[in-house]
């Protein structure tokens, strides 16, 4: 099956934008990535739409917030830019049942919400401004990181600056009511989160801690009680570290999480009940500062993008065991942070 890769990320230095590049999943082979969506202000996130259009990150001009592409256009067509003072977000993602998007700003410690109009573009209803901060140097003030949809569809944020996990009711109007809040540990760092597929459990990366956590999710109350939490990187190494990306698989049984500075992949099995989780491999990403990994459409190969280094590293998957194996190195991606596979 030949899919499409979409890589987004800075354009500080060689980047250009969002890079495409197409990956075969029979023959595990990955093209060249080229420049497709460039004249943007380093679009480090993007969600693509089931109407084929991209939402991503955009900075200029001291303003920050998204851009809307039409992706049925060849090269992708700006729709509009919904921008305002200060910073661009970190992470974007998708309603599609209320045709909504959310945008998590780190900087400015907000979760903003926009309605994706009938020509797919893309009007602002309401923003979240949260407030407090950590112990640690990086927790000066909040930091919104995340910001993306429970099963039920509730608004899950995560606060990596005051350590929290807000989960918000969202009505049909892009609307935010009173969130739930669970305050973790300090010097957590929260950073991403993602959902078991078929029970109330989600798994919590903590990008200042090197730690991920299991956390049971109320649906009746929106509310987390936080479980089994473990390291991600081993208990010796005494350098730098953030987590950064969390994946699941679909079957729910293994997870995947990258760290800058071990610069790894680390993969771990989850049990059947879905509250334990036991470290089955730590990968080198041949790269530095791995900031994002995604999995392939069929889930037979990982992609894993080094910010640094401007490099990609490709691994098969074992579905058996969830172990990887690297089969494509040196991939020039440059300043990529972001990685969507769409089907071609």
């Amino acid at each position: 099956m030949k899919e499409t890769v979409l890589l987004g990320g800075y354009t500080k230095h060689e980047g250009q934008g969002v890079y495409r590049a197409t990956f075969d999943s029979e023959t595990g082979r990955l093209s060249k990535a080229e420049p497709y969506i460039t004249g943007i202000g380093s679009p480090t996130y993007l969600a693509v739409s089931k109407a084929n259009a991209a939402y991503l990150v955009d900075a200029a001009d001291g303003k920050g917030g998204l851009a809307a592409f039409d992706l049925n256009q060849t090269p992708p067509q700006l729709l509009n830019t919904v921008l305002e003072p200060g910073t661009s977000p970190a992470h974007v993602s998708i309603d599609e049942k209320r045709q909504l998007v959310f945008a998590a700003n780190y900087h400015e410690g907000r979760v903003n919400v926009y309605k994706i109009n009938a020509d797919r573009t893309l009007t602002p209803t309401d923003v979240a401004r949260h407030h407090g901060h950590g112990p640690l140097p990086e927790q000066d003030a909040s930091h919104v990181h995340f910001a993306a949809l429970t099963p039920d569809g509730r608004l899950a944020v995560i606060d990596l600056g005051t350590d929290e996990v807000y989960t918000y009711p969202v009505d049909d109007a892009g609307k935010l009511g009173t969130p739930a809040i669970l305050k973790l540990a300090p010097g957590f760092g929260p950073r991403h989160l993602v959902f078991h597929h078929d029970k109330p459990i989600a798994y919590l990366l903590g990008e200042l801690s090197s730690q991920i956590s299991v956390l049971q999710y109320d649906p009746a109350t929106g509310g987390f009680t936080q479980g089994q939490t473990q390291k991600t990187i081993p208990a010796d190494w005494t350098k730098h570290n953030g987590a950064a990306a969390i994946r699941i698989s679909s079957d729910s049984r293994f997870i995947y999480a990258t760290n800058r500075g071990y610069n790894s992949v680390v993969v771990y099995s989850v049990s059947e009940d879905g509250l334990e989780l036991t470290k089955v491999q730590q990968i080198s990403t041949e790269g530095d500062f791995p900031r994002d990994a995604n999995l392939d459409l069929t889930e037979n190969y990982l992609l894993a993008v080094n910010q640094n280094t401007s490099n990609a590293t490709l691994y098969s998957r074992d579905s058996g065991s969830g172990k990887l194996t690297a089969v494509q190195k040196d991939i020039v991606a440059p300043e990529s942070v972001n990685v969507v596979f769409l089907k071609a």
